[in-house]
């Protein structure tokens, strides 16, 4: 069983989807069209783990076998289609209880991964940063712990320091007590992570800058609307799960005002409950900020489906009273009439890809920021005091500035710790504007 491995790039894979007949989870969508649309995706998972995907098959049943999902005769079926596929390893579109996946590669002889295993295998292969690296191991040991027995597992690439209680100890119980010890420490280890996060999101609020966090269904386009808002150059990529690793940028508004804006991990249907605790880091980026923009691929059939799972899941971190704007994302692969049926509405049509609709979008955003109460001053300064007017631009708006007297004067609002900050600057309130 592959799993702490990801799947390789030379291995044919065959997808099992498993269906419930009474399953309907959008009105007039079969639960045959809901299970292929399922597979779907499950084939771009695949794909996004690197697989070579050989074929697939998909059952429909009035009730799921529980000792193996599909039953002995649908098994006898797969292993043939496996065999004259030539794949080494099948997929299936459910997360699979340690016994039913036992039960499932016993009779196929071959290696079986479930949803949530694949879906670790492209975390694995997309972590970047330290961070995102003991995310990922941490999720993956949580996922093993309950599936070591008959397995024999290979920990050695877990790393060394961990010991043994000594030459009675049975191998299963060794193992179980090294992962114990390693998720230990790596918990201990993203705590560190977690903690300098609040230290960086401390010294962001003594700034201060609001902040607005892009969140949406994996594949929206949330990493390339970020970089069209920020030039950041964040890496994006048409595969799945393409972000892991928070990323935070300031944007100008057109009032001038500015906004840190976090691109964070896509969302999916069926989430684990154990994979969304093992990126509380990464999420808490969403979870802190003030205005949450709700990415979709308005492109997408299944869009209704997508934007569900993404406000279940947003339910779920506490978001559901967050100030929220919905991105329409793709527009550009609509029709003229598919355009006109969307305009009127509360949500902004953009194109990341082509920059359409980023001013209307970066309008929307300043109009639904809390307001931050700022004050109007005026200032005077050294004309080669340019550290403190650059800080008046960043961090306020500047009405107006000119030189008198051998000094700039500065017209400008800004937040009231700025303005604590400049309080040697400024000048009396009833001085005359220019």
């Amino acid at each position: 069983m592959k799993t702490l491995q990801p799947v390789g790039s030379s291995e044919h894979v065959l997808l099992v989807g498993v269906g419930l007949r009474r399953t309907a989870r959008l009105p007039g969508l079969a639960a045959s069209d809901y299970e292929r649309e399922r597979i779907e995706e499950l084939r771009e998972l695949a794909l996004s783990a690197g697989a070579d995907v050989a074929g697939s098959l998909i059952q429909m049943r009035d009730e799921l076998d529980p000792a193996s999902v599909v039953g002995r005769g649908k098994l006898d079926e797969i292993r043939a289609e496996a065999l004259a596929r030539r794949a080494s390893v099948v997929i299936f579109d459910r997360n699979l209880t340690p016994a039913q996946q036992r039960n499932i590669e016993k009779a196929l002889d071959c290696s079986v991964l479930d949803r949530t295993q694949l879906i670790l295998d492209i975390f694995a292969r997309h972590a970047r940063t330290r961070e995102g690296m003991l995310q990922v191991e941490l999720a993956q040991l949580n996922y093993l712990l309950p599936r070591l027995a008959g397995r024999g597992v290979e920990l050695s690439r877990l790393g060394g320091g961990i010991g043994t209680r000594g030459p009675g100890e049975q191998k299963l119980e060794t193992d179980r007590r090294r992962i114990r010890g390693r998720i230990a420490k790596i918990r201990a280890e993203i705590e560190l992570v977690r903690r300098r996060r609040r230290v960086q999101r401390g010294a962001r609020r003594d700034i201060p800058l609001p902040s607005a966090a892009l969140v949406g269904y994996t594949n929206a386009g949330k990493s390339t609307l970020f970089n069209a808002l920020t030039r950041a150059g964040v890496v994006t990529s048409p595969r799945m799960f393409a972000t892991l690793d928070p990323t935070v940028r300031a944007v100008a508004l057109p009032s001038g005002r500015r906004v840190l804006l976090s691109d964070t991990v896509g969302f999916i249907r069926d989430l684990p409950p154990g994979l969304i605790a093992a990126f509380r880091a990464t999420l808490e980026e969403a979870q802190e900020a003030a205005l949450i923009l709700h990415v979709t691929d308005i492109s997408s059939p299944h869009h209704t489906e997508h934007d569900a799972e993404v406000v279940k899941i947003l339910d779920e971190l506490g978001l559901a009273g967050r100030p929220r704007i919905h991105v329409l994302n793709k527009c550009d692969r609509l029709s003229e009439d598919q355009l006109q049926s969307l305009a009127g509405g509360h949500s902004v049509c953009v194109s990341a890809l082509h920059g359409d609709g980023l001013r209307d979008l970066l309008a929307r955003i300043e109009v639904a920021l809390p307001s931050e109460g700022l004050v109007r001053m005026q200032f005077e300064l050294a004309l080669d005091d340019g550290r403190t007017l650059a800080r008046l631009h960043s961090r306020g708006r500047v009405f107006a500035s000119e030189v008198r007297d051998s000094h700039l004067w500065v017209d400008a609002e800004v937040p009231p710790a700025l303005a604590a900050q400049l309080k040697p600057f400024s000048l009396a309130s009833g001085r005359d504007h220019p």
